[in-house]
């Protein structure tokens, strides 16, 4: 049995490791049991009082288009000379966002009201469930990314993914395959970062 756990935890501390970013991913759509996979990992997050603040929706084939046109809508009003070179560019680049990957999951927090809850405690289940998706996907031989953006702000998108008032959009998941090779990152050594404190005095 203890030969198991230490199999089991030195593959998450893999994952956790090797897990990269990449904007890349190939076009083929993963099949709806691995995205559902991936979405329910985020439900096993810590979460005072259970409340299950977490909501997904999942935005596939014609989806991604139709929130591409929306989301450029909202970007052309912005701008002072949309129908400019540089102003089309910028619509444009707005309007590509969410055809990045063949999947785009939105996850967002929705405050409960349960009366011993703290909505921001409820926001930072989400955002560990998001990280419980990333490792889930790496594990399932996908690759997900984890991105936010002003969009994640705005009411008005908030109200086209049928959002309820109050609530906080905490990710735009990217999700397919992966195309490229990890390559192997680097971290700073973390002694200057830990303070060590047993009561005694040093």
């Amino acid at each position: 049995m203890t030969q198991v756990a230490d199999t089991a935890g030195t593959g998450i501390l893999r994952a956790l490791r090797e897990r990269r970013s990449f904007a890349q991913v190939a076009p083929e759509e993963p099949p709806r049991e691995l995205i559902r996979q991936v979405i329910e990992a985020c439900t096993w997050a810590p979460n005072h009082h259970r409340t299950e603040p977490w909501r997904f929706v999942v935005l596939t084939g014609l989806a991604r288009e139709e929130m591409g046109d929306f989301l450029a809508g909202i970007r052309r009003s912005q701008l002072e000379d949309p129908d400019g070179d540089e102003g089309r560019k910028v619509v444009e680049k707005e309007r590509a966002k969410p055809l990045r990957a063949p999947v785009l999951i939105v996850v967002a927090a929705v405050p409960t009201g349960h009366p011993k809850a703290i909505e921001i405690e409820e926001i930072q289940a989400v955002a560990a469930g998001v990280e419980n998706m990333l490792i889930a996907a790496e594990a399932l031989g996908l690759h997900a990314m984890w991105r936010t953006g002003k969009p994640a702000y705005d009411d008005a998108v908030k109200r086209y993914l049928g959002l309820p008032s109050g609530s906080h959009i905490v990710a735009f998941v990217s999700l397919g395959y992966p195309v490229l090779p990890r390559v192997p990152r680097r971290r700073q050594d973390i002694s200057h970062l830990i303070t060590w404190r047993d009561g005694r005095e040093s």
